[in-house]
């Protein structure tokens, strides 16, 4: 009982040091636009680690069995780091600063600003994969990553205390003010990418090297995607 308990904690705790990685090199990133820059695309760095139980939870779900190889091999949500920049054309290019670093691969990305959710959640999501140099060796641990804007984590707070208030079980009329309030944060993200524009011209949105996905022009209407 007791190894397995170790065992527990030396598995959860690569996730951590995963999570902990990533957050460090935007850590790094933020610091040095803050000191040599005039602009600095990263408003805000915050993260989480899943339970032990969750994951579990979400395994039975799924209708796997919760072995520590079978949630190595199918979860790759464990660990998690949010980055909230001001502008849609900071969030690209945040992205394409972290994955262009030699020790990040790329394991999924899913681009809900291009192509929003149905209920008009926006986001850029990416699942990356950084090595994690421990005295057991290198271990190369899947974190995920959501890069948006103030308005579209604004919306995503909101949502995530309607559904917990509600069990999940909100009403139809409710739902549809909810997606008219994406529609309003996505056009409030557009008129403030112009005035970003118009005030440190065109190079306020572009990014180091060619963003991922190209971010879409300010006020180009998006079509969303089922889920």
């Amino acid at each position: 009982m007791r190894s397995l308990r170790d065992e527990t904690e030396r598995f959860m705790l690569r996730y951590k040091f995963g999570m902990d990685e990533v957050i460090t090199k935007l850590s790094i990133l933020r610091e040095e636009f803050g000191q040599t820059h005039a602009y600095n695309p990263i408003e805000h760095i915050s993260s989480r680690l899943k339970s032990l139980d969750s994951v579990i939870e979400k395994m039975d779900r799924k209708g796997i069995e919760p072995t520590f190889d079978a949630i190595r091999g199918t979860i790759t949500d464990i660990a998690g780091v949010r980055v909230t920049c001001s502008f849609v054309s900071d969030v690209y290019r945040v992205a394409e600063l972290l994955t262009a670093q030699g020790d990040i691969r790329v394991l999924k990305e899913k681009d809900y600003i291009a192509a929003p959710k149905a209920n008009g959640y926006q986001s850029l999501h990416l699942i990356v994969e950084v090595p994690v140099f421990l005295s057991t060796g290198t271990h190369h641990v899947p974190v995920e990553v959501q890069v948006r804007t103030i308005a579209m984590d604004f919306w995503a707070s909101l949502e995530h205390k309607i559904y917990y208030k509600y069990d999940r079980q909100v009403p139809a009329e409710l739902l549809d003010d909810l997606t008219d309030a994406a529609h309003t944060a996505a056009e409030l993200d557009a008129r403030m990418e112009r005035l970003h524009r118009e005030l440190h011209g065109a190079a306020a949105g572009s990014a180091v090297g060619a963003p991922l996905v190209a971010a879409p022009a300010p006020g180009t209407p998006t079509r969303p995607i089922a889920v």
